[in-house]
């Protein structure tokens, strides 16, 4: 019988080792199918809180944040993209991409989360951002994005027009960095055990067959 294991997934959509350590934790989980049932849950974190509206370019905001040249910037984007590759997933960062603010998408992800679609809507996000460059913070976008994951347009309009789940997300934020975690993705498991990073799908596995062993 496979062990039912409650994994929280800490991130922002707009973190491009988040979406690789996510696909790499969905291989491990296929490979462990049968030993291990995963519960997972989308806990909100951002890392540019007070970006504008209208955003920043990605050579700017990243040169001004870490001091990287602009070489330094393309030479990272470049084995993002091959670190996503192998986990199948295609990031189409250039020098034009842009760091949005992604509270909105928190706000609605919170929503999906409860009504069973969380997952679905995270991993469409990842796409309109990384790979069709579209913007988390731009209601419609959203929209668009929720309808792809199967949810309820209209709801999903009320849900951004109203400011709802504000209060939620901003407690959750408070909490996983109360709980220490600074960095993302942050992957804890049976509130207990942290995975750290854009991991490949073979530390996931081994963590999680050695967490199972573990877990009564």
């Amino acid at each position: 019988m496979a062990k039912p294991l409650r994994i929280d997934f800490v991130s922002d959509v707009s973190c491009p080792w988040c979406i690789v350590g996510l696909a790499g934790l969905e291989e491990a989980l296929k490979r462990l199918d049968g030993q291990v049932s995963a519960d997972i849950h989308f806990q909100p974190f951002e890392l540019n809180p007070q970006m504008a509206p209208e955003g920043e370019n990605i050579v700017e905001h990243i040169g001004r944040k870490y001091g990287s040249t602009p070489e330094q910037s393309a030479a990272n984007r470049q084995a993002l993209r091959e670190r996503a590759a192998q986990v199948g997933f295609d990031m189409a960062m250039g020098d034009d991409h842009r760091i949005w603010n992604t509270f909105d998408a928190h706000r609605l992800l919170h929503w999906a989360e409860l009504e069973g679609r969380g997952h679905a809507l995270k991993r469409r996000l990842f796409e309109i951002y990384f790979t069709d460059g579209k913007s988390p913070a731009d209601h419609e976008v959203l929209i668009a994005a929720a309808a792809d994951a199967g949810l309820d347009t209209q709801a999903a309009r009320e849900v951004l027009a109203s400011g709802r789940y504000a209060q939620e997300v901003r407690a959750a934020e408070r909490q996983w960095q109360e709980a220490g975690i600074s960095a993302v993705p942050s992957v804890i498991v049976e509130g207990k055990y942290l995975i750290q990073g854009g991991q490949p799908p073979e530390m996931f596995e081994q963590a999680l067959r050695e967490i199972a062993a573990q877990t009564p």
